[in-house]
């Protein structure tokens, strides 16, 4: 393809879009048109930051719900 004949480049993805494919990603409910569009208009650097940090969230909930559920119960 010539120059003129090229697509033009997409936007690239909002945060709003990158978090909600990490979310999906981590539901394991991401579909193929979204997995290829984060491969080719996402940053990697973009989806390693959102994938941390909700890691870390995710973890900080779940020891969070298992304390509560230990003073709860009155264990500790």
């Amino acid at each position: 393809m010539s120059k003129e004949q090229k697509q033009p480049a997409a936007p690239p993805m909002r945060f709003r879009d990158t978090l909600v494919s990490v979310l999906a990603a981590a539901l394991g409910v991401q579909s193929s048109k979204a997995r290829e569009r984060d491969f080719t208009h996402g940053k990697p650097s973009h989806f390693i930051l959102l994938g941390v940090g909700f890691t870390a969230v995710f973890v900080l909930v779940i020891f969070g719900v298992v304390k509560l559920v230990l003073r709860l119960s009155g264990v500790s």
